[in-house]
């Protein structure tokens, strides 16, 4: 999940692409900022804050602002050794080339389309990952757990479902279940390029293993697994166009 920082110096703007960011499912936090001051103290905090926060992500920014512009706080960010994705939100077509020169990630043109939203999005993605290297790749393919008092390494094509419980992650496969002491999400990091979705604040699913996709009462869906005969995983509201798109519905 992506973390957001809207920067725009008009709050219609900011509340309808807030509104926009949170439909796709695919953004873990959305901080707003009126100017670049401010956007500035807020990546400055993302920075600060701990383990719980990685830091922004990308800045959806508007281009016009008081002061200073857009395209001014981008080259600004632009010399710095790991700067967040810039993806421009305005009105006006003509910067398209000058944003390319800070090296944005994408240029959207006011009012933004969920389409076209959802495609920048990918390019966000596709630039925030990790290049990989042997060993890492080695480690993601099984997940250690604890069975019996012992370390298991459980293949990740076993898995179907992941549940957090309390301090740990409960790992479902078709004949077992284990715990881990790896949290939900940072096995959602590890497992994401393996095809494993995260549905729900409490549950990652491997998406190859989705049976069926029920509509229950007042729209929200639930998920039944292939060898998962006596539980059903909800999705949440907030992530179900994300996931219909994951599963090509």
């Amino acid at each position: 999940m992506l973390n957001a920082l809207i920067v725009d110096d008009e709050a219609p703007a900011r509340s309808e692409l807030r509104f926009l960011l949170e439909e796709t499912g695919r953004i873990g936090s959305i901080e707003e900022a009126s100017n670049a001051r401010e956007a500035v103290e807020a990546l400055v905090r993302s920075k600060e804050g701990g383990d719980r926060h990685k830091g922004t992500d990308v800045l959806f920014m508007d281009i016009s602002m008081p002061k200073t512009s857009g395209m001014e706080l981008a080259e600004a960010l632009h010399g710095l050794k790991n700067p967040p994705a810039i993806v421009f939100v305005t009105a006006y077509s003509e910067y398209a080339l000058d944003a390319f020169n800070v090296d944005a990630v994408d240029y959207l043109m006011k009012p933004v389309e969920t389409d076209r939203l959802m495609r920048a999005l990918d390019k966000v993605e596709e630039r925030s990952k990790p290049v990989p290297s042997t060993s890492s790749h080695a480690s993601v393919e099984r997940i250690p757990v604890e069975k019996g008092g012992r370390k298991v390494l459980v293949p990740v094509d076993q898995i179907r479902y992941i549940e957090a419980k309390d301090d740990y992650s409960c790992i479902y496969t078709d004949i077992d279940r284990y715990l881990s002491t790896i949290s939900l999400a940072k096995l959602e990091q590890k497992l994401s390029p393996h095809g494993f979705f995260r549905v729900h604040r409490g549950y990652i699913v491997n998406l190859d293993h989705v049976e069926d996709v029920e509509v229950i009462s007042s729209g929200i869906l639930q998920l039944g697994l292939k060898g998962v005969d006596e539980k059903k995983i909800p999705v949440s509201r907030r992530r179900v166009v994300a996931l219909k798109r994951a599963l090509g519905l």
